[in-house]
């Protein structure tokens, strides 16, 4: 497999490789990871079952479109195929464990906000579904943020949750009132990172803000901000350096707890527990 892997990469490159060490690298929970290295030149590898392919070819072309914006370092996709029983990713190695400090924090928000300002789209969704985790994320392109939300994020996701036995009994009063929260807010389509948390975001040694582990599509640019604000805040140097940049609008607080809903609803269809109790305080909140 290693063989088949330094080939392919040689081949996209124009630069032969040679696999004289990997090792495993943790981090993440749905794939296999390992640093492939010639004692010169690193890529990071990522594996699962051969089945998973799509998964990795929508995080190269995410990958790519957020690298082809020349905004914020994200690692630059090489290649992707299947060997055998499994399928892989092959991407630029970065080295992370950077300080993270006001300056790169900072910074973070300056470039994440110069990569929602990044436009050439005029609809909402991608050029294919991806996913989110593990959990399909659809991505119809739709004229309406409103329309989009209500369908192929909050209502797909509570459709998945009946299926897990979740009886979120005020799921369908919310699609109904989810107009009325975004009522006047008209977002222009920013390609977003979509699965914007601490773990997917990191600093290079170098002092350079990295994001990576995309669920890419293109959507309101608040859904970034929410999701970093889920599972413990990212430093105020991020918030205050990002508004220093774009401000957001107002009403942002409300929507964040119906942007957030979505990755709640989501983790309860991963890994049920808690989630149920948390997303279902979530819905009351909006309807009150």
């Amino acid at each position: 497999m290693w063989k088949k892997i330094a080939l392919h990469i040689s081949e996209v490159t124009g630069e032969k490789f040679e696999v004289k060490d990997h090792r495993s690298v943790g981090g993440g929970c749905i794939n296999t990871s390992y640093q492939l290295t010639d004692g010169i030149k690193s890529y990071f590898v990522k594996f699962n079952q051969a089945s998973q392919i799509p998964m990795f070819e929508a995080e190269a072309l995410g990958l790519n479109q957020m690298w082809q914006s020349k905004t914020i370092r994200v690692p630059k996709p090489i290649c992707y195929g299947t060997e055998g029983n499994h399928c892989y990713i092959v991407l630029e190695w970065l080295d992370l464990g950077g300080r993270r400090n006001d300056k790169s924090w900072g910074e973070m928000g300056r470039k994440l906000a110069a990569l929602h300002r990044y436009s050439g789209k005029t609809q909402f969704g991608w050029d294919i579904n991806n996913t989110i985790g593990s959990t399909p994320q659809i991505n119809t392109w739709t004229q309406d943020w409103t329309k989009f939300w209500a369908e192929h994020r909050i209502g797909y996701q509570l459709k998945l949750a009946k299926r897990r036995g979740g009886s979120f009994l005020q799921g369908a009063r919310l699609l109904e009132i989810i107009p009325d929260l975004l009522a006047g807010h008209q977002p222009q389509p920013s390609l977003v990172h979509g699965d914007l948390w601490g773990g997917n975001a990191s600093v290079s040694v170098d002092g350079e803000p990295v994001i990576f582990d995309p669920a890419t599509y293109w959507g309101d640019r608040e859904v970034d901000l929410a999701m970093t604000e889920l599972f413990g805040s990212f430093p105020s140097a991020f918030y205050r350096a990002y508004n220093q940049a774009w401000p957001l609008d107002d009403g942002y607080k409300q929507r964040k707890i119906l942007y957030n809903l979505y990755h709640t609803l989501n983790h309860f269809n991963l890994f049920e527990g808690s989630y149920a109790f948390q997303a279902e305080r979530m819905i009351q909140q909006l309807l009150t």
